[in-house]
């Protein structure tokens, strides 16, 4: 089952749960609209290659849609669907004034010099410029982009317009309008998830072992986080493969030694493969890499206590039903990684006034948000009997329906 297919079922079952007419899932199930661009960029060997590149729109009753833009070779028309869909859901989740968004280029950036990027991060702007901008819909970076990139596109845009328009884009360099703790904002977010999840078990921090699958911006900064915090990091994997040593990980040392696209593995010979990382020993279990990583062939097997889903979609629907029964506490991805798009919003709401706050003022406000909805989840998981992803469901879902239904279009 893809990752669309799999969201439009919990939608259905989240807006029947909620009373809501069947028009209404006709109305969510798939984006407003999705532009499908081609792209020419000259390569440096003089070649032209044409790349071709995707924007969803979800849904726009609440507010500008707003979600990443990634580049990987594995982008396609589905997945971008299904992320502006969980970006909507992560905006109603944490009462953002948004719906979803999302972008994608199909390309592998690590195979790409810096200028090819530039070229190719400016002909994306060009070819979305009609659809795109501060009240309109407003990227952000994603999987293999990050504040160069969105620099870059800020820059092409506001050549288009003719005006400066930081609020096009979030994830910028500060320099440019950026916001503090926009880096660290999801693992932050995830964070204080753990933190919630660990009070509802009754689990202290301090020794608990945490496996991170995953390395990258969210994976790496969660595991600086959770060993500050006298946490055991007793796993850590990357696209190469996985560390595992009960004893816990030397963190300090992997930060150090990894490569800007999160990849450490491959320095150590004693290694075993992501999935049998996921089945080890732990209290808390973080799966920040790429879909479907936990499923019905190995969730029996899944040994935490907690999970808290950093990437978008690791779990499916079979496992999470699996997870529910054998008591595993899962807080889902549409909340547990909500922190970026908060401070994404918290930059934007600071570029549109032209003042801009500290990193403690960011930090705190990502708390009140965060927790809040943890809280509105996880009641509605108690009152209404359902596991905290279809309650995570039903909380994102609600703000846009009734949204639709105010402005006429059901």
């Amino acid at each position: 089952m893809n990752v669309l297919h799999s969201t439009q079922i919990i939608i259905r079952e989240a807006l029947s749960k909620l009373g809501y007419p069947d028009e209404m899932y006709e109305l969510l199930k798939e984006p407003l609209r999705l532009l499908t661009v081609r792209i020419p960029v000259r390569m440096d060997d003089g070649h032209m290659q044409i790349f071709t590149g995707y924007r969803a729109q979800h849904n726009d009753a609440v507010g500008p849609t707003k979600g990443g833009v990634r580049f990987h070779p594995d982008v396609n028309e589905d997945e971008v669907k299904a992320l502006s869909i969980w970006m909507s859901l992560k905006c109603g989740i944490v009462d953002l004034p948004y719906g979803g968004g999302k972008g994608g280029i199909i390309c592998d950036p690590r195979k790409m010099s810096f200028r090819e990027l530039e070229r190719l991060s400016r002909g994306y702007v060009r070819a979305i410029s009609q659809v795109v901008g501060p009240s309109k819909d407003i990227p952000a970076p994603d999987v293999m982009t990050n504040s160069q990139i969105m620099a870059w596109m800020m820059d092409e845009y506001s050549r288009i317009r003719e005006f400066d328009a930081p609020g096009f884009i979030t994830g910028k360099p500060i320099v440019l309008g950026g916001s503090h703790g926009r880096e660290t904002a999801t693992a932050k977010g995830v964070t204080m998830m753990i933190y919630k999840a660990l009070q509802k078990k009754d689990i202290a921090i301090h020794n608990a072992r945490v496996i991170i699958q995953g390395f990258g911006n969210a994976g790496s900064f969660l595991a600086k986080f959770m060993h500050d915090a006298g946490a055991r990091v007793v796993g850590i994997s990357d696209a190469n493969g996985a560390l595992y040593n009960p004893d816990g990980l030397d963190i300090p040392e992997l930060l150090e030694r990894r490569d800007s696209f999160g990849t450490v593995t491959n320095l150590f010979s004693n290694t075993i493969t992501n999935r049998e990382m996921l089945e080890q020993e732990c209290d808390i279990l973080v799966p920040a890499a790429i879909e479907n990583q936990i499923t019905r062939e190995n969730a029996h097997r899944i040994k935490a206590g907690i999970i808290v889903e950093a990437a978008n979609g690791p779990t499916t629907l079979e496992a999470t039903k699996i997870l529910t029964d054998n008591g595993i506490l899962l807080v889902p991805d549409v909340l547990a990684s909500a922190g970026g798009v908060i401070v994404s919003y918290f930059e934007w709401v600071q570029n549109n006034q032209g003042y801009y706050w500290t990193e403690e003022e960011v930090e705190a406000k990502l708390r009140k948000k965060m927790e809040d909805s943890f809280e509105n989840v996880y009641q509605l998981h108690l009152t209404r009997k359902v596991d905290m992803r279809l309650a995570a469901y039903m909380s994102g879902v609600r703000k846009m329906a009734e949204a639709s239904r105010y402005r006429g279009w059901i």
